[in-house]
């Protein structure tokens, strides 16, 4: 493909540029009808299309149907109606240039100084579970070639994808038309959105099935992955700092995402970037539960975890009041999440306990006025959708990592093998059921000893096992006898299980897979201590 070299001598200076004639055509109608008196009191020629076009004429604004400007109709069910030169040469002729203004003259053809376009809503759309033949409908093609044709030409032309930049636009008119930095700025935004949007459809086509027929990479398939990986984000807010106050920090937003980052926040100080880092952790920690279920977060580890009482009148009162426990010292200034709304009881606890951030699903009216009395306490509720994602990606130097999460979507404790000790009896089994899930969100080496649905002491972090299990022991104290533990990877000697054998621990859940096994084994049937292997592991850097 040949490019055109400029010569540079040609150009004229446009900084201003007066706004005579704006291509109005958008998806999102909200604020569209000020825009359009707006600039109809400043004489500006209205052009749209469609539905667009219809909303401004009954609101009794003068509009030209592109139809008239094309001298071609809307077709094909609305698919055909702006990829025409008449539009796009008048997008894309650089007036800077004696040539281009020539051309326009010799065709016929006027101008466009502003395009207001946003885009066909696929993400909604795709989130609305909508039929594949819907979601292909709403991948717009003449709306990225109109954003893309303006900010390629915004020496000429201002772009507006959003309505937020409404006001600022209808400020330049009125002053006398838009600035060359304002023209540029809004093509940054164009580009951004479109990129952002083109994304998203190349997420979809390569994790769906179309027509029946696979064609790429399907989250629901573990090890499957596409070839080529798109991120598109917004930002969403800028943060005071990062994880320490020399470092510049953000947070972007996916369209479409339910997650911790597009949680509402009811009260308290702005979220910081540590905030979110222990959010997200806690969220994931309470959500590994299907049972009423409080993570207690500290740095990304636990302090704490615990599910509901199975007696208990308030459940999720009665998890964070048990995770709470496991570590009080540790909990002070920690992150509570809930995977149920934050019920009064609850919240009288919490109320005393210096703490950062509560997540959770949602707050009872009176929990939340509890609560909302402590000045800078950040109360979040999740999105009502929320889910957590099936994929995780991590930034390294030059590139990043994918993988599946790890989840409890198919746990099965009947796969366990019985390799020391009299088989658990059925309280046993569900306090190891317990400490296995919950280990899962302890930073390795970790381990995790709990009693009644209830971590009791947490060691998390080492660079061996052996201190891990000392760390763990010495955090439940009294508590260790008579606990269980889980171990996120096997033991690769006897001498951290032994740690936890001299401390009275009950049972232990632990992967296997060392070549020392019958060591550990032997250790473990000598204490007359029931142990399972998960033939599975839970490492979490």
């Amino acid at each position: 493909m040949s490019v055109h070299a400029a010569d540079p001598s040609l150009y004229r200076d446009r900084d201003v540029v007066p706004v005579r004639r704006a291509l109005i055509s958008v998806s999102d109608k909200s604020g569209l009808l000020e825009l359009a008196g707006a600039l109809a009191d400043s004489g500006v020629e209205l052009v749209s299309t469609g539905s667009t076009a219809q909303t401004i004429r009954d609101a009794g604004y003068p509009v030209t149907d592109v139809a008239s400007v094309t001298g071609f109709p809307e077709s094909l069910d609305g698919r055909v109606k702006t990829l025409h030169p008449a539009v796009h040469a008048g997008l894309l002729a650089d007036l800077r240039l004696e040539s281009h203004e020539q051309q326009l003259a010799d065709l016929g053809i006027a101008a466009f100084e502003l395009v207001v376009v946003n885009l066909y809503p696929f993400v909604e759309t795709v989130a609305s579970g909508a039929d594949t033949a819907t979601v292909v409908e709403n991948v717009d093609i003449g709306g990225p070639a109109m954003v893309r044709a303006s900010a390629k030409n915004h020496p000429n032309v201002a772009i507006v994808v959003s309505p937020s930049s409404y006001a600022e636009v209808v400020e330049a008119v009125r002053a006398g038309g838009t600035t060359l930095a304002l023209r540029k700025r809004l093509a940054a935004q164009a580009f951004a959105h479109t990129a952002a949007y083109d994304t998203a459809v190349a997420s979809y086509f390569a994790s769906d099935v179309v027509e029946g027929e696979s064609i790429g990479h399907d989250l629901e398939t573990p090890g499957s992955f596409e070839s080529h990986l798109s991120f598109g984000a917004d930002l969403a807010a800028t943060l005071r700092y990062g994880e320490n106050a020399h470092q510049a920090a953000a947070l972007y937003t996916q369209a479409g995402g339910t997650g911790i980052a597009q949680a509402t926040q009811l009260h308290g100080k702005e979220m910081s970037y540590n905030n979110y880092v222990d959010a997200d952790a806690a969220v994931r920690a309470a959500f590994d539960f299907a049972e009423p279920a409080v993570a207690i977060i500290k740095h990304a580890n636990p302090c704490g975890i615990a599910v509901g009482a199975a007696d208990a009148v308030d459940p999720i009162a009665s998890a964070h009041a048990a995770a709470h426990a496991c570590d009080p010292l540790s909990a002070f200034g920690g992150v509570i999440a809930a995977n149920r709304p934050v019920t009064v009881a609850m919240a009288e606890t919490v109320k005393d306990i210096f703490t950062e951030v509560v997540v959770a699903p949602g707050f009872d009216p009176e929990a939340l006025e509890i609560l909302s009395r402590k000045k800078n306490i950040r109360l979040l509720t999740l999105p009502a959708d929320f889910a957590l994602a099936p994929r995780e990606v991590k930034q390294i130097s030059g590139g990043f990592l994918v993988q599946d999460a790890d989840r409890f979507t198919a746990f099965d404790q009947s796969t366990w093998d019985l390799v020391a000790g009299e088989p658990a009896d059925d309280a046993t089994l569900a306090d190891l059921a317990f400490a296995w899930k919950a280990s899962r969100a302890v930073k390795s080496n970790g381990i995790l000893l709990a009693n009644a649905g209830a971590s009791v002491g947490v060691g998390m972090g080492q660079v061996n096992r052996v201190d891990s299990c000392h760390l763990a022991v010495n955090r439940a104290g009294d508590r260790a006898a008579g606990s269980v533990a889980a171990s996120d990877a096997f033991f690769p000697f006897a001498d951290g299980l032994q740690v936890l054998l001299d401390a009275g621990v009950r049972a232990v859940a632990q992967p296997g897979g060392s070549v020392r096994d019958e060591e550990v084994i032997a250790a473990a049937s000598a204490a007359g201590v029931t142990m399972y292997f998960t033939g599975e592991r839970h490492f979490f850097h």
